[in-house]
């Protein structure tokens, strides 16, 4: 088996959850920003991602000497949500009823995606570390 595969599996994984990371932090950053220049408002994003290559059942099922791929982002697209309305009479951007229009981030739902990718992050971590170790546990028995 060839280890760089196996570290290229685990790198792709880990930046598809890095980018996961850094736009669950981009939602939860406007999670009160108002309107923009233009009039419109933030709308929340999702990364869209994918196994890498070939089907992974089709790769699973012709194992012996496959090339196994790793993850892929296929995009970031943005979700259709409805705005809140929070009342704050005072705010300079309130209509005439006192409602002031803010994104519709949902805070509980960016925290699950937060934890989610840090959890994946990190298996991905650990499957390359263990990958690390094989491959210089094989290099100590060869070298013996």
């Amino acid at each position: 088996m060839d280890y760089r595969n196996a570290f290229a599996i685990s790198a792709s994984g880990m930046s598809v959850e890095k980018l996961r990371l850094d736009v669950t932090a981009a939602n939860l950053a406007n999670i009160h920003s108002g309107k923009r220049v233009d009039g419109t408002l933030f709308q929340p994003m999702q990364v869209i991602s994918t196994e890498a290559g070939e089907n992974f059942s089709t790769q699973f099922e012709q194992l012996a000497g496959a090339q196994l791929h790793g993850a892929q982002v296929v995009g970031v697209t943005t979700t259709p949500t409805a705005p809140h309305m929070v009342y704050q009479p005072g705010n300079p951007d309130a209509d005439d009823k006192g409602f002031v229009t803010e994104p519709g981030v949902n805070q509980v739902t960016e925290m699950v995606n937060m934890a989610s990718a840090l959890r994946a992050y990190e298996a991905n971590v650990v499957a390359m570390n263990a990958a690390k170790t094989m491959a210089l546990k094989a290099l100590e028995l060869g070298g013996s």
